[in-house]
């Protein structure tokens, strides 16, 4: 199966999912890679600790603006990549549809990707290290 609509969920949707998206577009510029939070801030731009460490790779989350996942979100998807077995669990509970598409996006290496919001940002850089490293599990199911 080609999942050629990619969908990255976190909280609020101003850190962990606007990374993940940001690193998913730049590798594969051919598919529609969107970002959502399960309880979003809505409106808000990214974390600015954030927009500053993916800087550092020649990617920019200043035009990011969080928005709450929703049912269209969702059926779109081919693949929706979360941050923690509690939000593949809402998404599962609340559209039942999803499963079987809906993974932890460190499901291959047994990893939740911790919330780095209000921390320093040395606690970005983990999540960010930790996202590179479980989107490389990903790279051969994606492709």
């Amino acid at each position: 199966m080609a999942f050629d609509n990619i969908l990255v969920v976190c909280v609020g949707n101003i850190c962990r999912s606007p990374m993940a998206a940001a690193m998913l577009a730049k590798r594969y510029p051919e598919k529609h890679i969107d970002s959502a939070g399960v309880s979003a801030l809505v409106d808000h731009p990214a974390d600015a600790k954030a927009i500053e460490i993916m800087a550092d790779d020649d990617l920019d989350l200043s035009s990011h603006v969080a928005k709450q996942i929703s049912e269209p979100l969702v059926k779109k998807a081919d693949l929706i990549l979360t941050m923690s077995v509690g939000q593949t669990k809402w998404i599962e509970e609340r559209w039942p549809h999803c499963r079987g598409k809906t993974f932890r996006i460190g499901h291959w290496i047994d990893k939740d990707i911790i919330d780095p919001y209000g921390s320093s940002t040395s606690v970005f850089e983990v999540a960010k290290s930790n996202i590179i490293d479980s989107l490389e599990q990903w790279h051969k199911k994606i492709i």
